[in-house]
Formats: C-alpha cells, structure tokens, sequence
C-alpha cells in the first residue's frame, strides 16, 4: 500500500468514526430530551428524592422541589415510604437527607414513613447507598424524584444497580441557557456511562476534579 493510500485510508476511517461518534451523541441527546418529559404515577414500594443543596438545614429551592413532589406522590398513595438521600459539605452542620427528613416532618409525613441515606456525595453513590438500605426490606420496586433534566441517566443508574425503578422528575425551573448547558453536560455524562459504566464515571470525575483542586490543570 503507497503512503498516499494510506493517508486516504486514515482519513476515511477518521472521517467514518467522526460521524459515528455525533450520531452517537445525537441519538443520546434525543433519549436525555426525552426523558425530562416523563411522568410516573405507577404505585411503587418506595419513593427515592435524590439529594441537593441544603442551608443551614434548610432545603435549597431545588432540595425543596423535589420533597414537594415527593409528599404530593405520598399522598397519592404511590409509595408508602420516602428515603431521603444525601451526605453533607465540609463544615457543614446537617445533611442533605437531615434537611429533607425535617421538611417531609413539617409537611406532615409520618417519622415511620421517611428513611434517611446520609452518606452519599453524588448521584450513583446516593442511589447505590439507598439501594442498599431498601434491600435489607426486601425492596426494589422505586419511584425516583429529581430535576427533568437528571431523569435519563438516573433510569440507566437504577437500572446499573438493579432497581425496578421509575422515574418522576420535576421541572427545576432553569433558565433557557442553564437548561442547555444540563442538557449537554447530561448527554456527555451518559454517552460515556454508557461505555465505561455509572460507577467508573463517579471515579473518573472525582479523580479530574481532585487534579484541578492541585492546580495541574485538564487531564490531557
């Protein structure tokens, strides 16, 4: 084969595996699309509220959405019990789960009804840790609460750690720009899930944001 062959090879193939990698993340942007727009009533054995900011065991406006909606599909008699799920910041003086535990009790829900994962730091290990927690009462069978944009990748999560899940998002209410900026942030997080799994995702981005944090700049 001549070197000029060979260049025309190499292009062809780039140019091959270029297109398939934008159809790749076309046909994942669709599916992340899609998602913010689905609805779950079906009833369940448990609801899970993914974790998010919290203020001085105050839900932020987000923590705040997701429990509302949470104590609407309790009282709809969807699931009988709600886990609220999320670990605190350094200095922090409650948790995630802390500040939702107090809402659904002010919101009128039974201590009995509300089950609190208080270690997780993100999405998989939130999700892995009350996985656990419901397995010990032999349940699987889920409804899981957070923002539209989350619901795709937090299905293919569940279904990672081998919940029967569903899922009932919210509309977090973002701005057009936030918006577009979470949905392509989503599609890339799933697109490379996908290929290397949830959980190694979580490890990765840990050990890009541990590397930025020493001041050495991107990974190349």
């Amino acid at each position: 084969m001549t070197i000029g062959r060979a260049l025309r090879l190499g292009v062809r193939t780039a140019v091959l595996v270029g297109v398939l990698a934008l159809v790749y993340l076309g046909v994942t942007f669709v599916q992340v699309w899609q998602a913010t727009s689905g609805e779950s009533h079906e009833p369940a054995e448990a609801i899970i509220v993914l974790g998010a900011a919290q203020y001085d065991g105050r839900p932020s406006p987000v923590l705040e959405a997701r429990l509302a909606h949470a104590v609407e599909l309790w009282e709809a008699d969807v699931a009988p019990t709600i886990v609220v799920t999320g670990g605190k910041q350094p200095g922090d003086r409650f948790t995630e789960a802390r500040a939702g535990f107090t809402y659904l009790r002010n919101q009128g829900i039974p201590e009995g009804a509300i089950l609190r994962e208080e270690q997780g730091a993100n999405t998989w290990s939130q999700l892995a840790a009350a996985t656990v927690l419901l397995s010990r009462r032999g349940i699987d069978d889920v409804v899981l609460v957070s923002d539209d944009y989350h619901a795709y990748r937090l299905d293919r999560i569940a279904h990672e750690l081998g919940l029967q899940a569903q899922v009932s998002p919210i509309d977090p209410g973002l701005s057009a720009r936030g918006r577009a900026q979470a949905m392509v942030r989503e599609t890339a997080a799933v697109a490379v899930g996908r290929i290397i799994g949830f959980r190694r995702l979580v490890n990765l981005d840990d050990q890009l944001s541990s590397v930025r944090s020493l001041g050495l700049g991107p990974v190349g």
